[in-house]
């Protein structure tokens, strides 16, 4: 025999059901993670770029912090990718040092290897993001570019995210959604999936809807642009012609409509977040994954660009928004890195990952609870052929290795007070160039890859 319970017993026991969840809710702050591919460092209106209009991402700013001394971990994209999702120097990952070639190609020695024994991409199980913040209760979308592996076990639904819709490689038409080889790229979750639409607008799509979707708990949207990266070709160039032999042909009223255009996208995110409720308990980001491509982005006064270790080709924009957490309309010279992000949403989650895991700081505690800004030596390497570039920055001093053949460059700064480069210390100062090789050289052996 069934038996009925007052309606107040009733409406208790559901009380007392629903409130540890809103109370778990609210120690755990949403996370939007927006990054933009190949961005340099002037690309935004808040960063000082003459002619694009960014309004979106620059009011981003205004009701955040902007950083001054952020830095991608990688000159290029693969690396920066799995640094993020480490939480770890992207050396230690092997094969990784280099962006992954159209079609899966390996582009330096180790990655040729693990291309040939179809193991080039990062391995779930070196993966902190997303397991650890969906063992917390998190749901995890990821939207845009992955190029961390065109193998199905290296699909990002493997490494642990509820949703996927996006590309494989590093780089699609914006409209046909193809590689230069005419490659189908474009997958939903493990399936490859045919939209029409502009890339940019697509991307946006989905993570409107994720956010929809998944406001009733928390969590964590990581939204991968692929502007504005090359094929340069704007919202409204559906009918322009672009082949494998125009791929990367510049075009500078072109790069600043795919700028602007990917501001009204950012625009359209906060927009929803607005809408929902969910701004105070949201932390935004917004960053990019290595600096601007040579001729075509503004890397504002900085020397380099993508794929070198000057300043152009790694420090980048960094923004983030935490309403009544972070104060409004204040920057950071911290300096900092992708890898400390992971950390830092890490953090803010309760996930439980060791510290012997993280190579990264909490820059996220350290702005919020306006901490005094502290040293770091941060390094960096990256791979193509026979040409390597590696920094050591530790303090305000930078050297700067190039390696080609068997012919060796290097460079020595004081970014304290030449942020652009211009003047090579390496004669005048040797101990500290001394120093700082001795400095690299113990880092390099100590992130010898895994496999």
């Amino acid at each position: 025999m069934m038996c009925r319970l007052p309606y107040h017993v009733f409406l208790l026991m559901i009380l007392c059901v629903s409130l540890p969840m809103q109370e778990s809710s609210a120690d755990q702050p949403n996370v939007v993670f927006i990054l933009a591919d190949d961005m340099g460092y002037g690309d935004l209106g808040c960063y000082g770029h003459p002619v694009a209009k960014t309004p979106h991402i620059d009011r981003l700013a205004e009701q955040g912090v902007r950083f001054t001394q952020h830095y991608a971990n990688g000159p290029e994209c693969s690396p920066t990718r799995t640094a993020f999702l480490t939480g770890r120097y992207q050396q230690r990952a092997g094969g990784m040092e280099c962006a992954i070639g159209t079609g899966n190609v390996g582009r330096y020695d180790d990655a040729i290897r693990l291309a040939d024994e179809r193991q080039l991409g990062l391995p779930a199980e070196q993966t902190v993001i997303p397991g650890a913040l969906a063992d917390v209760g998190y749901a995890c979308g990821v939207f845009g570019k992955w190029h961390l592996g065109y193998e199905p076990h290296f699909n990002p639904i493997d490494h642990g995210w509820d949703s996927f819709f996006g590309y494989l490689g590093g780089n699609v038409h914006y409209f046909n959604h193809r590689e230069t080889s005419d490659l189908h790229v474009l997958f939903q979750g493990r399936l490859p999936v045919y939209r029409e639409g502009y890339m940019t607008h697509l991307i946006t799509d989905d993570a409107v809807a994720f956010i929809e979707n998944s406001r009733n708990q928390p969590f964590f949207l990581y939204v991968a642009h692929e502007c504005p990266h090359f094929p340069f070709q704007g919202p409204e160039d559906s009918e322009k012609e672009v082949t494998a032999a125009n791929w990367m042909e510049k075009d500078a009223k072109t790069y600043v409509a795919m700028l602007e255009d990917l501001d009204a996208e950012v625009g359209r995110l906060l927009a929803v977040i607005d809408r929902e409720g969910l701004a105070d308990n949201t932390v935004v980001v917004f960053v990019s994954d290595n600096g601007g491509f040579a001729g075509a982005a503004d890397m504002g006064p900085l020397r380099g660009a993508k794929s070198t270790t000057f300043e152009g080709g790694i420090r980048v924009p960094l923004i983030i928004r935490w309403p009544n957490h972070i104060a409004a309309g204040t920057h950071s010279d911290q300096v900092s890195a992708t890898f400390d992000l992971t950390k830092s949403f890490l953090r803010l989650a309760g996930a439980e990952v060791g510290d012997d895991r993280l190579d990264g700081i909490d820059v996220i505690d350290h702005v919020a609870n306006q901490r005094d800004d502290i040293s770091r030596t941060l390094f960096w390497r990256g791979k193509r052929g026979d040409v390597t570039w590696s920094a050591v920055r530790h303090g305000d001093q930078k050297l700067v290795r190039h390696t080609e053949g068997v012919e060796t460059e290097e460079w020595l700064f004081d970014l304290a007070g030449d942020i652009s480069e211009k003047t090579d210390l390496l004669s005048q100062q040797s101990a500290v160039a001394v120093n700082l090789k001795k400095l690299l050289a113990d880092w390099e052996q100590e992130v010898k890859p895994v496999r």
